[in-house]
């Protein structure tokens, strides 16, 4: 098969798989964030296999697609932020693979990850509670929103570098030769 047909007709498989767990947390209400962080994973797969441009289109694909095939909204907006974590977290990576090696880049990157994730997460906490809960919510329970926003950026980005680093090192041959 021609490599750039290839490219696309994977992109493509990933992109239905996308739509199909956007969908699914809609039936699945449990499982809602385990699929749209399912889905977002798809946004690094891409990038990592066929570079930043790819990646950010994918992203932006999934998002225009969730928008007009995806019955819940909100879990879109919810795909298109985690999506959008991974691709700033992608290229993070790249920037301090390039730093001297003088400087602590694990610590630095986690970091930078925890910056980027309280610049978009605090914001819709603070400011969207009518939205992500209902009502408006009392200062100590924004208290433990924000701590639960933490523990759950920890388990997501585990689980991201489990799924690239372990689970898709183990696929990649079987589905790109």
């Amino acid at each position: 098969m021609h490599v750039k047909a290839k490219k696309i007709a994977f992109g493509g498989m990933l992109l239905a798989l996308t739509i199909i767990f956007m969908m699914l947390g809609s039936i699945i209400e449990t499982g809602t964030l385990f699929l749209l962080a399912a889905a977002s994973f798809f946004v690094g797969i891409i990038w990592r296999e066929f570079g930043a441009g790819s990646g950010v289109a994918f992203w932006g694909a999934g998002v225009l697609l969730g928008l007009f095939i995806a019955p819940n909204k909100f879990y879109v907006i919810t795909y298109a932020v985690m999506g959008l974590y991974i691709l700033i977290v992608e290229i993070v990576w790249l920037k301090l693979g390039r730093m001297s090696d003088r400087i602590n880049r694990k610590a630095l990157f986690w970091i930078v990850k925890y910056v980027v994730f309280n610049l978009i997460f605090l914001p819709a906490v603070l400011l969207f509670q009518e939205v992500l809960f209902v009502r408006e919510i009392s200062g100590w329970m924004s208290v433990i929103v924000i701590a639960a926003g933490q523990v759950f950026l920890f388990l997501y980005d585990r689980a991201y570098e489990y799924f690239q680093g372990v689970l898709w090192n183990k696929m990649r041959g079987r589905l790109l030769n």
